[in-house]
């Protein structure tokens, strides 16, 4: 066998090449050297920014937002957890088959999560927010890249209708819209906590790096409602305003020595937790937002304040005859000719010429001062948002005939509120209460508007007015004595008094001996043929007054068979 020998080239380099090279490479490794050196000494806080900014974030986390419960504990608003599903069209990745699945349990059509997941100048859309977990949990089982999950928290109303216009509701982000969810959004949201996290390429959280501030929950709220006096007020408000076909209709019940609403309740109403449905018809919550002419419902004042300055006592006559009285160019009427009356009569009957009289013997400052010191054309600060003030005119620009009329309720407005607070002033010795959505714990300060003699007299004249010979026997209640006052009032239409259109109110308390509630009732346009206050508005407080005293075991200050029967009409008189 031949060996054959290949000879291998040696390559040698000069002496100052390779000096040269060696020179280039370690100069290259120092520079590298000093280059990390610097970067990782004098600008490592700014790398480390710029690399967390690639992959870290600072996300909220949710605060849970407060309970709501009435003033016995009952839950009547509560935050219950949901699921989102969002997508980043710019990472999705989905074929046919997942699409087809996503689409059945999001319950959309296939076109409609095309059209979201295709918004590729987007990085963040929801597909579907408050889904239940469960749905959730299938969704992300499907691995769709750029699906994501989103836990948040919805909100329920146990009570649904029954006590919508007090609660109101929050939107989709849990923020409060109307009501107490709106009036007290601050105490009730809480604070959002911040924590950092890292993410990987697809946007999925992989680690929590820190807790930035830990979110702060919202307060619970402790309303003053009664759940079972509202229940029982919505429920006879609502048989009232289908067995009158009226258009709408409120109730108000006070707590007489506190002021704390113990029930509020409209017609239409809504359920919150069916959003959908809610419309500004059914949205108004008419006790507080709607203003009307009180009618006769506003007597009581008229005497107190011209009792209170000596100018008439209960026994004081005024004539009445021929029913009708001349006042300028305008005539004030009674239903018919009453006659002679006393001051108690002229409340008990309800005499706009006899109201009228009374007024007129006033300065027009005096009976202004009186209005005004009742809560008249002034909010009731209850708290709630949207609130009226209503309207009491200066008494500077009364002319004679407005100071008559406004005697007895017209040229005046005012809200259920504002009324049945008002009445408070008759219930705790002639102050004037405040007014309130939230239990209260403490005794209550009133603002002395008449003396507790004038208030008594006035309780007394108001009970009259609830016995035969009165405009509201209706009112009567067995085992309870019983005070109020009818309202039958022209519905004002864009200025104008609106031709058999009326807003018919009652507001009375009881027990007359010891008060403990007062309850405010108005019927807006009756129209199956009754329309007086003693006719409409009366039964209704019976009703609910009823179950309340029994509901909250006040003892009763009657006998059993106290409800006097009568003959005559129990509208009788009540024109004002």
């Amino acid at each position: 066998m031949i060996k054959i020998k290949t000879a291998i080239p040696q390559v040698k380099l000069t002496a100052w090449r390779s000096i040269l090279l060696f020179s280039l490479l370690a100069l290259g490794l120092i520079s590298l050297a000093v280059r990390a050196a610097y970067l990782q000494g004098m600008h490592h806080d700014f790398l480390q920014k710029k690399g967390e900014s690639r992959y870290s974030r600072v996300v909220d986390m949710n605060a849970d937002r407060g309970m709501i419960t009435d003033r016995n504990g009952h839950i009547l608003a509560i935050s219950s957890p949901v699921a989102s599903i969002y997508a980043d069209p710019k990472m999705i990745e989905i074929d046919p088959e997942k699409l087809k699945h996503l689409a059945r349990l999001l319950e959309m059509e296939i076109s409609e999560v095309n059209a979201l997941i295709n918004k590729e100048n987007r990085r963040f859309v929801y597909l579907k927010r408050h889904i239940v977990p469960d749905t959730a949990e299938k969704i992300m089982k499907l691995k769709i890249r750029g699906i994501h999950l989103l836990y948040e928290s919805k909100r329920y109303y146990p009570e649904s209708e029954f006590a919508a216009h007090v609660l109101g509701f929050t939107d989709i982000n849990d923020e409060g819209q109307e009501g107490v969810e709106r009036g007290w959004q601050d105490l009730l949201a809480g604070e959002l906590g911040r924590r950092r996290v890292l993410k990987d390429n697809k946007g999925q959280i992989i680690e929590d790096v820190e807790n930035i501030r830990p979110p702060k929950p919202g307060q619970d709220l402790v309303l003053s409602i009664d759940r079972r006096v509202q229940y029982r007020a919505h429920a006879e408000l609502k048989n009232a305003v289908l067995e009158n076909r009226a258009k709408a209709g409120s109730i108000v019940v006070l707590d007489a020595q506190t002021g704390e609403i113990l029930a509020l309740t409209n017609l239409p109403a809504y359920n919150p937790n069916r959003r959908s449905s809610i419309t500004n018809e059914r949205l108004r919550n008419r006790a507080l937002i709607d203003t009307f002419e009180p009618g006769s419902t506003l007597k009581p004042f008229t005497v107190a304040i011209a009792m209170e300055v000596g100018k008439v006592n209960s026994n004081t006559v005024f004539q009445t005859a021929p029913g009708m009285w001349q006042v300028g160019r305008k005539t004030i009427r009674d239903v018919s000719n009453k006659g002679d009356l006393t001051v108690a009569q002229i409340i008990q009957q309800s005499s706009n010429v006899g109201t009228a009289k009374i007024a007129l013997s006033l300065e027009p400052q005096t009976m202004w001062e009186m209005f005004n010191r009742s809560g008249f054309g002034a909010l009731t600060n209850s708290g709630f948002p949207g609130e009226a003030s209503g309207i009491l005119r200066p008494y500077n620009k009364w002319r004679p005939i407005e100071q008559a009329t406004m005697s007895y309720g017209h040229g005046i407005s005012t809200s259920l509120l504002q009324l049945a607070r008002a009445y408070t002033i008759f219930t705790s010795g002639g102050e004037l209460k405040p007014v309130s959505l939230l239990k209260q714990n403490m005794p209550v300060m009133g603002q002395r508007v008449i003396s507790r003699d004038t208030a008594m007299a006035m309780s007394e004249m108001l009970e009259m007015a609830t016995k035969p010979g009165g405009t509201a026997p209706l009112a009567q209640i067995s085992g309870y004595r019983v005070a109020g006052k009818t309202g039958t009032a022209h519905k004002l239409v864009d200025g104008n008094y609106a031709n058999k259109r009326y807003i018919s109110t009652f507001v009375g308390f009881a027990p007359v001996s010891n008060p403990r509630l007062i309850i405010a009732v108005m019927i807006d346009e009756p129209s199956a043929g009754k329309y007086f206050g003693g006719a409409v508005a009366a039964p209704v407080f019976n009703k609910v007054m009823s179950s309340a005293l029994r509901i909250l075991n006040i003892p009763p200050d009657a006998p059993a068979n106290n409800v006097i029967t009568f003959t005559a009409t129990p509208e009788i008189g009540d024109e004002g």
